[in-house]
């Protein structure tokens, strides 16, 4: 039997959250905004904190630094039963840190910095591949997977292992990629899930189905474009459909990609249809939304069955 139902490879990060910035000056250096939290995050810890509260046995593959930031990183996981025991930890490098300004309406702007750029190599790591039922590339584009090497090396021996493989994709930060960077290893990726911006940026085009169709054509065998309030657009060989966005007031977006594919992926493996895992995964991004931080506001997968149940 497997040992994990997932193991969520990519970003470990803190984040500094400013909501309600006002940018009128108080006095020559200072200004004020209604709340600020610091708060764990990064793709792979935003999305193993969803699956194993929906009650997946879940890993994370990430890098740390030896400093507080880390600690805080790594405590919040082992809190919530994560599996870190693939979790690398490096004096040479601080964990990354993000200050995220956040819209009344639930829209962010974020900072990134030098420690973002670090390439961790989880290459090295993919022998616990064959205790797993599933991989998610939190941040396909980014570091570290934004070496075509790398991203290469994970995908073959995901599929050496028999797994399935969801990548989730970034807007590059300090090294760009492009598809045909990485066409080798598109026919190795099971689902991607890209949010329209990112889809038109490496497709060049401005439709949902036109987006897909390059994705597709390069060997992705399933599709998915987030939509943000448009919801969600799903395309493979067999099937197109486009699902609504749940009906919510946003407060804070972060992390609600993360959210929306880890959920549709532990769906899946709970052996749902695609069709009702992406309602699933609507849902969770739509609860994420719902308080500031990306781990925050989900609990359990009886809120999210609530949050379906409401539409």
């Amino acid at each position: 039997m497997k040992k994990t139902d997932i193991i969520c490879i990519g970003t470990a990060l803190a984040d500094s959250i400013i909501k309600g910035f006002d940018p009128k000056p108080v006095s020559k250096t200072g200004y004020r905004a209604v709340s600020g939290s610091l708060n764990v995050g990064g793709e792979a810890v935003n999305e193993a904190a969803t699956a194993v509260k929906l009650g997946m046995r879940t890993a994370v593959m990430c890098f740390l630094g030896i400093d507080p930031a880390g600690d805080m990183i790594l405590h919040s996981m082992q809190e919530l039963n994560i599996d870190t025991s693939f979790v690398i930890r490096e004096k040479d490098h601080p964990t990354p840190v993000t200050t995220m300004f956040v819209n009344d309406d639930g829209s962010r702007r974020s900072i990134t910095n030098e420690a973002h750029r670090y390439n961790f190599h989880p290459e090295k790591y993919t022998d616990c591949f064959s205790d797993t039922k599933a991989i998610i590339l939190g941040s396909l584009f980014r570091a570290p997977f934004n070496d075509p090497q790398i991203i290469s090396s994970v995908l073959k021996k995901a599929k050496e292992a028999g797994i399935l493989v969801f990548a989730d994709t970034k807007l590059p930060n300090f090294n760009p990629l492009s598809l045909s960077d990485i066409r080798d290893s598109l026919p190795l990726i099971d689902y991607i899930s890209p949010n329209e911006d990112e889809a038109s940026y490496y497709t060049g085009k401005s439709t949902p189905e036109e987006m897909a169709d390059v994705f597709l054509g390069g060997g992705v065998k399933n599709v998915i474009i987030k939509l943000g309030s448009k919801g969600c657009y799903f395309r493979n060989s067999e099937i197109s459909v486009q699902l609504p966005a749940c009906r919510i007031d946003a407060v804070d977006a972060t992390g609600a990609g993360d959210s929306f594919i880890a959920g549709f992926a532990s769906e899946l493996l709970r052996g749902a249809s695609d069709v009702d895992a992406l309602s699933f995964g609507n849902a969770c991004g739509a609860v994420c939304t719902t308080a500031v931080g990306a781990t925050t506001a989900l609990k359990d997968r009886s809120q999210v069955l609530d949050m379906l149940s409401r539409q």
